[in-house]
């Protein structure tokens, strides 16, 4: 069966790509796999060279590699060209880094001749998500190929024409041949390599159900894995917080991605002092986005990048108004091709409905009403996402303390939204996952730390 790509902004077949058979996917983990060990030896400052030409080349293939993410996924220009200059920034990072993040160390009070080694595992088998296709694959690749393994990249169906020139700009770009090749399947195939010895680790970023799927079976093969999973991100608006900030902050974070984001903003805890100023200035903050073609420069909001799940959004929402929620702004499922839904605004939000107990993946606010601070954290805490989260007050010594100590998230930012960067750890907790994604983590999440004592 083909694997399609559907332009979202009018509905039809971008590009049909044929599934690899079992016989070419087993081709092409053995080449992966005979990859590794002479990239594994390499000294990790010939593998820097080498991820310094894969940021020069991302660089100067910049546009027509968003171009793909435009069509197959419906991001705006503007911002898939930003996702493909995060890759490069990802790229500089580890180049930056890495020698540091795998130097052996001497823990300290070891015993005389020990020290901690950091050897690579082999294969990563990485299990990638469409809505940042060229980000998020990147995000898991770079620093795994610095620590020495090779990678095996399984992307979403309906990128697959991103998922190809990923593997080709690494190619042009003259890295060794065979450290990264994309198979073309679908999710049926995902159990037997898992299970296949020459796989040595295991990253996905996906649902919180696959994230299950995965964990299970990476744990019966006793395989590391990182999962990145879903969120349902609360950000805290404090009485004392400036509102005009935090509505076009929290409006930004929503509307990013089309609100197409396991980190974008879910849900809007503000304090009933405030709520009906921030309610109107997020609702005028909505109205300014332009939403339209994601070819055209000035459009901020795409279509949304399926069908089904635009679908899926507006079930939500019409349970949430049956339910008691107040529609703001938006909330109509608009006629004519593609898959656009217009940016929504939800109020008077609250458990129970699913605006506030789902993620919602697309440009939906929920305004949840609170009575005071501590039952913003009490709700806040209430799911059983632990991804992002943020605060909005102008009490930065309470904001942080509130950050630091009392919201259950993998990261939180005070007056800030919640955004990935190449040296932060990026990950979450209960149902959003385990591992970390970036920064030292990054580098570390797929290498033996192996003890060496070698006594004089």
């Amino acid at each position: 069966m083909p694997l399609v790509s559907i332009n979202p902004a009018n509905g039809r077949q971008y590009r049909s790509h044929r599934a690899h058979s079992p016989a070419q996917i087993d081709h092409l983990l053995a080449r992966v796999h005979a990859a590794q060990p002479a990239w594994s030896t390499l000294t990790v400052n010939q593998r820097v060279r080498h991820l310094r030409a894969l940021a020069s080349r991302l660089r100067s293939e910049r546009d027509d590699l968003a171009d793909l993410i435009v069509k197959e996924m419906g991001k705006p220009v503007s911002e898939a060209r930003s996702e493909i200059e995060k890759c490069a920034k990802a790229c500089d990072y580890y180049a930056r880094h890495a020698a540091r993040f795998l130097r052996p160390e001497k823990p300290p009070d070891a015993p005389p001749g020990a020290e901690v080694v950091c050897e690579p595992l082999g294969v990563v088998l990485a299990i990638m998500p469409w809505n940042f296709p060229f980000w998020q694959a990147f995000r898991a690749a770079i620093p795994a190929l610095m620590a020495g393994n090779t990678l095996l990249l399984k992307h979403a169906s309906n990128v697959c024409g991103c998922a190809l020139a990923i593997e080709g700009v690494c190619r042009r770009a003259g890295l060794p041949a065979n450290l990264l090749r994309t198979i073309l399947v679908g999710s049926d195939s995902i159990p037997a390599l898992i299970a296949d010895d020459r796989i040595r680790g295991v990253t996905l970023t996906g649902s919180t159900a696959a994230g299950r799927k995965v964990g299970a079976l990476a744990g019966a093969a006793l395989k590391p894995c990182v999962l990145e999973l879903g969120g349902s991100d609360p950000y805290l608006v404090l009485a004392d917080a400036d509102l005009a900030h935090a509505a076009k902050v929290c409006a930004t974070s929503r509307l990013i991605n089309g609100g197409q984001s396991c980190i974008a903003a879910k849900r809007f805890l503000v304090v009933k002092s405030v709520y009906a100023e921030f309610a109107r200035l997020l609702v005028h903050e909505f109205s300014q986005r332009r939403q339209g073609p994601p070819d055209h420069p000035t459009t901020t909001i795409g279509p949304m990048a399926r069908e089904d799940l635009r679908r899926e959004l507006h079930g939500q929402v019409r349970k949430s108004l049956r339910a008691g929620a107040t529609l703001l702004l938006g909330g109509d499922l608009p006629k004519g091709p593609g898959f656009y839904y217009p940016p929504t605004v939800l109020g008077k939000v609250r458990p129970g409905m699913p605006a506030f107990d789902e993620e919602l993946f697309g440009p939906v606010a929920a305004i949840v009403p609170v009575k005071d601070e501590r039952e913003a954290i009490t709700l806040a805490n209430a799911t059983p996402y632990g991804l992002g989260a943020a605060v909005f007050t102008r009490n930065h010594h309470r904001g942080h303390a509130i950050a630091t100590r009392q919201l259950a998230a993998g990261m939180v930012f005070v007056n800030d939204f919640v955004r990935s960067d190449p040296a932060l750890p990026f990950g979450g907790i209960k149902d959003s996952g385990f591992g970390r994604e970036l920064g030292r983590p990054g580098i570390h999440a797929f290498v033996n730390l192996k003890t060496v004592v070698a006594t004089p």
